[in-house]
């Protein structure tokens, strides 16, 4: 069972900044990405970051060059960097860790923690 706390949402301003974190997994076996995700009111749960076992990290069109996507060596610990903010980031933030086994891959989520950008 792989168990994912995330911290750090609260209220932000416009223009302003946020750090999240999420007390990741560690490097278990399998592990292939982790990410960050986020779900609207109304609308449904979309990639906003990852990061790959590779070394690769993609961004949502929508928070490149405002969001930095980072972790820590050993995968305890991924976070993500929300600058300029804007009121279209209010939603509430899940972090992921995709694992692939060989039974198939598997998704854990945090319980998600939510982010107001506000005036």
């Amino acid at each position: 069972q792989v168990q994912l706390v995330e911290s750090g949402g609260g209220l932000g301003q416009p223009g302003g900044s946020l750090r999240l974190s999420c007390e990741g997994p560690g490097s278990i076996n399998g592990l292939v990405a982790m990410g960050w995700y986020r779900q609207a009111p109304g609308k449904q749960r979309e990639l906003v970051a990852r990061i790959t076992k590779g070394g690769n990290t993609d961004y949502a069109g929508s928070v490149e060059g405002r969001f930095i996507m980072s972790r820590d060596y050993s995968w305890n610990r991924v976070y993500l960097q929300m600058n300029n903010l804007i009121p279209e980031d209010t939603a509430v933030y899940y972090c992921n860790a995709r694992v692939q086994l060989v039974t198939g891959a598997f998704d854990y989520w945090g319980q998600g923690t939510q982010v107001t950008v506000t005036s």
